[in-house]
């Protein structure tokens, strides 16, 4: 007669559902925020972070990755985020800021803006990224944390929804570069507006295809994408 096989006494691995609250459990007792940035990468306006403290018996469905999410649902999960959440702020960092200390150090700023706006403090922040930004209260980095932290990913919602308005806004005050579709982005409205216009008050001009409006040197399409090695 054949033996059964015995049970594996194995720990499983985690099957991936999409964010959750393990992360923020393992930080213990105190008080955890979610903290994430949008707007790193764009050509033009602020970069833009959110602090978010969840209560674990009131965390919205269907949160991930800001940018794994259609407009419409990240509009629904910022309503709900801000009407359940134990703290939440966004913080900014300018344009001006952005080209005197670089993105990176600005993005650390609007993070530290966003902490620091929390009606309550946090004890820990589990950070989206790999960079140990200084921030007003100790740090745990976590890579892709947006797409593994329920806290996160509501940050990296309220972040990018900042944004986004703000650059709507934006392409009002400066019509002609399509802002309120690609938010500062690559797009090729984008590239044909800097070619006829040169750069907004918006732009960065640390950026390389501003530069090379600013020299009268941007083409379009693929050629841009020779031009910056894309």
């Amino acid at each position: 007669m054949t033996k059964p096989p015995r049970a594996s006494t194995r720990p499983q691995a985690r099957t991936f559902t999409g964010p959750d609250m393990m992360l923020e459990a393992a930080c213990g007792p105190g008080l955890v925020c979610g903290v994430d940035e949008a707007g790193r990468g764009p050509w033009a306006g602020p970069v833009s972070a959110a602090a978010v403290i969840l209560d674990p018996s009131r965390v919205p469905k269907g949160l991930d990755d800001s940018k794994k999410l259609s407009a419409k649902a990240r509009a629904v999960l910022e309503i709900e985020i801000k009407q359940v959440a134990v703290a939440w702020c966004v913080g900014l960092a300018s344009i001006e800021e952005i080209e005197e200390l670089n993105i990176l150090h600005a993005a650390g700023l609007a993070m530290c803006r966003a902490i620091d706006g929390l009606s309550v403090k946090p004890d820990i922040a589990l950070v989206d990224g790999n960079y140990r930004f200084e921030l007003p209260c100790p740090i745990k980095t976590v890579i892709k944390g947006d797409s593994l932290s329920c806290s996160i990913a509501a940050a990296s919602i309220l972040a990018k929804e900042a944004r986004d308005r703000i650059m709507v806004e934006m392409d009002a005050l400066h019509p002609g570069y399509g802002f309120a579709s690609h938010k500062g982005y690559h797009a090729a409205i984008h590239v044909e507006g800097l070619r006829r216009l040169g750069p907004s008050p918006i732009h960065r001009l640390s950026w390389a295809p501003v530069k090379l409006a600013l020299a009268g040197e941007l083409g379009s399409g693929a050629a841009l994408d020779d031009e910056l090695g894309g």
